[in-house]
């Protein structure tokens, strides 16, 4: 009997094993390399984090650092639990721990320490202090950070210090503007806060306060505080430059665990995190859960390839997963928009850092399509937003519309998401908030409206006393904008809305100079502005790469092709798809493009709008892939900005990409994997696994000689978004030299 039921033990496991996808049988964090773009200027951070986690625990080497990271700066001062990936500025960095030996100095200078032995991976993050002997590592739920601190022996003297008083600013030393307070409660336990903000500029408010409690595994033997470099023997502190320190004895190698439970709303809510999240001290039992919530999420698409490609693709998908990140607690609270109070989130979970004016192009709709019920509780939370402080955002940090960039970027996102398929949230109250935002109608938060209205066009010399920057640029945003507002009052069935705002969306032909063939900046009068300048970088603003004259962070040559809603209409101004297919050529013959630059990472895929150029895509998309990505720590061409360039890797890759999102449409690329299986949420797309095949594929067979969909072979100048969400298989034929026909293709009507 015993041997029967061995045998049938045996084939249920063989029939599991057969049916289980083998992205479940690899390890796939295995490939993801979380030093990647955290030198040159890509401005992530190596530290360990689970999928869109509110708390990250990373190393902080340079505190004017954006992510408080620099790959190679010769000291460290401690361990953040909040970060921001990617960004320009340095923001967040709150509650950072430090861990030192022999007597209690509270100035940073005096306690960094030279390190060596950095290990990162997925939800794990290891480093040597060499100046004290001390192994740390790292590792993090949703909502707490846990880091383990082996001491050498000490008798007395082996610190932990809690310092509240630097966090990741522009001038983390002298800033006055940030208050902190700390308690000890016990010889286990400290709670407090942190305030930060201020990110990118000072605008409306832009500050949050951090809470915290953290718990040690082992009592203290002596504990205190300090403020202004002094230490007092008090168990609490208010103000600026104030910290904590417990001291312990311990044996040889002996390890100190401390959990870090963070919350945007209250101490209370902080200690109800850390309770609920983390039981125990076993950090390896954390660290293995934070490794299989990584491992459950890449497995959703399973690729084969070259593992020098496959580490660059998981890896842009890790980073892709940082932001936005978790907001409310596991109680559903939160603290409101722009300081409107505490809010319950009832029916999803509230996600803050929406950096949307990058995101809108690339990484929010690969969420919509790939991971749609993140993107719903996403869109639920710009919804909300609105609600809470009467405006759509525009760049979203911890409660704060801090302001940054220009148009409105919120629209994209959200249209595209419903377009898409994503549609459990009030979208009539979404689609009014956008209307409003987009009408000038007592509207100061989004500027220029009132000139675009009556001009028909921002002019250069705008007289409305609006905040603006780059005119032509603010202005191509809006026409973009105008345009998905369409696309989603044509599906609300709002005909008069749709009108409007379709109109409104062909404003950037007002920009065409003829003479100069550019979309130049305007003056009032309708006089073209000048001196004008193509290739100018900077001058629209005080600093150094704002944007020439009329742009933001660009040229006029990383504008010009800037209309992705009506490519048609732009070939007409510029004179034909010849002329248009020649001044996008000299776009990167002369250098002009920037695959750092999120208003012209698009255009490598814009010669497919020219039947038979889309050989051009495809060496532009390979080529770049190749020079700009790469698995070292400069493995980014520039700021990552909350993932938008890895998403740019991912889409590229996969061999399609999103030129205009709310289009439901995708420009083909040049795909370098030989199979993906992409797993599609069911609850919302019901094909099920989306099979991606490429045929003789290889770094020098980068053109595609035809496409299959389910077996046949199909002409159209778009991959639509209903074959990708309706389980089929596209086969990509690929060659070395290019093809004479026009890639096509359209996925069958299913019976």
């Amino acid at each position: 009997m015993n041997s029967i039921k061995a045998l049938i033990l045996v084939f249920v496991i063989l029939i599991v094993c057969f049916l289980t996808p083998k992205a479940f049988a690899a390890d796939l964090t295995h490939y993801v390399n979380p030093f990647v773009g955290t030198g040159k200027s890509g401005n992530t951070f190596p530290g360990a984090l689970v999928p869109w986690g509110m708390v990250s625990v990373s190393p902080h080497n340079d505190l004017k650092a954006p992510s408080g990271y620099k790959y190679g700066a010769p000291t460290l001062f401690g361990f953040g639990q909040t970060h921001i990936s990617g960004a320009d500025c340095p923001e967040l960095g709150n509650v950072m721990l430090m861990p030192t030996v022999g007597k209690i100095d509270p100035q940073l200078e005096k306690w960094q320490s030279e390190y060596d032995g950095e290990v990162a991976s997925p939800g794990f993050y290891k480093v040597n202090l060499k100046t004290y002997g001390i192994t740390a590592e790292m590792t993090a739920t949703t909502r707490v950070g846990v880091s383990r601190f082996v001491f050498p022996a000490r008798k007395g003297d082996a610190n932990i210090l809690i310092d509240l008083g630097h966090r990741l600013t522009d001038d983390p030393v002298t800033v006055t503007s940030f208050e902190s307070h700390v308690k000890i409660n016990n010889k286990q336990e400290v709670e407090g806060y942190s305030q930060s903000g201020d990110f990118c500029s000072t605008y409306a408010g832009n500050k949050e306060t951090v809470y915290f409690v953290a718990q040690f595994s082992k009592p203290a033997l002596s504990m205190g505080t300090w403020k202004d470099g002094k230490v007092d023997n008090g168990d609490e502190q208010s103000g600026r430059g104030i910290g904590a320190f417990f001291s312990f004895s311990t044996a040889g190698i002996e390890p100190i665990v401390v959990k870090v439970g963070i919350s945007y709303v209250s101490i209370e809510n902080a200690r109800l995190n850390l309770q609920k999240e983390v039981k125990g001290w076993d950090f390896d039992a954390i660290r293995t859960e934070a490794k299989k919530a990584w491992q459950a999420e890449f497995s959703r698409i399973y690729v084969e390839g070259r593992e020098e490609k496959l580490k660059i693709f998981y890896t842009a998908l890790y980073h892709m997963m940082i932001h936005p990140s978790v907001f409310s607690d596991v109680n559903g609270e939160y603290q409101g928009m722009n300081h409107s109070g505490v809010k319950t989130a009832t029916d999803y979970t509230r996600y803050s850092v929406f950096s949307l004016w990058n995101t809108y192009r690339n990484l929010h709709p690969f969420l919509a399509l790939f991971y749609p019920e993140r993107e719903l509780d996403m869109v639920k939370s710009l919804t909300e937003m609105a609600k809470e402080s009467g405006w759509m955002p525009r760049f979203e940090v911890a409660g704060n519309d801090t302001q940054v960039m220009v148009g409105d970027p919120a629209v994209p996102v959200i249209v595209d998401s419903y377009l898409q398929g994503v549609e459990g949230f009030d979208v009539a109250s979404a689609y009014d908030s956008l209307a409003k935002s987009l009408d000038p109608k007592d509207n100061s938060v989004y500027g220029g409206l009132r000139s675009l209205l009556q001009y028909g066009y921002i002019p250069k010399n705008d007289n409305s006393k609006d905040r603006l920057w780059g005119t032509v640029s603010t202005s191509l945003e809006y026409a973009y904008d105008y345009w998905c507002l369409a696309q989603l009052a044509k599906k609300l069935k709002k005909d008069d809305d749709y009108k409007k705002y379709i109109h409104l969306s062909g404003i950037y032909r007002n920009f065409y100079d003829p003479s100069t063939s550019f979309l130049r900046p305007k003056n009032r009068d309708g006089s073209w502005f000048s001196p004008f300048d193509p290739l100018a970088t900077s001058g629209d603003q005080n600093w150094k790469g704002s944007g020439g004259p009329g742009y933001v962070e660009g040229s006029a040559w990383q504008y010009l092709f800037g209309v992705p809603q009506d490519m048609d209409g732009l070939k007409m101004l510029l004179g034909g798809d010849s002329i248009f297919v020649d001044r996008l050529q000299e776009c990167f013959d002369g250098g002009h493009y920037d695959a750092t630059n999120e208003p012209d990472i698009t255009w490598p895929y814009l010669f497919d709008e020219v039947p038979h150029e889309s050989w051009r895509t495809q060496k532009q998309v390979r080529e770049i892939m190749e020079t700009d990505y790469n698995t070292t720590p400069d493995g980014l061409p520039g700021n990552d900005d909350g993932g938008t360039l890895s998403a740019w890797y991912l889409w590229s890759a996969l061999g399609f990409y999103p030129v205009c999102p709310a289009s439901n449409s995708y420009a083909i690329g040049s795909p370098i994997f030989k199979l993906v299986q992409i797993h599609t949420n069911k609850s919302f797309y019901p094909g099920g696994v989306l099979t991606l095949k490429s045929i003789n594929n290889s770094d020098k067979n980068c053109y595609i000689r035809s496409i299959l969909v389910n077996g046949e072979d199909y002409k159209s100048s778009r991959l639509k978004h209903e074959t990708l969400v309706s389980g089929d298989t596209i086969v990509f034929k690929m060659d070395s030299e290019p093809s004479d026909k026009p890639i096509t293709l359209i996925s069958p009507q299913k019976p």
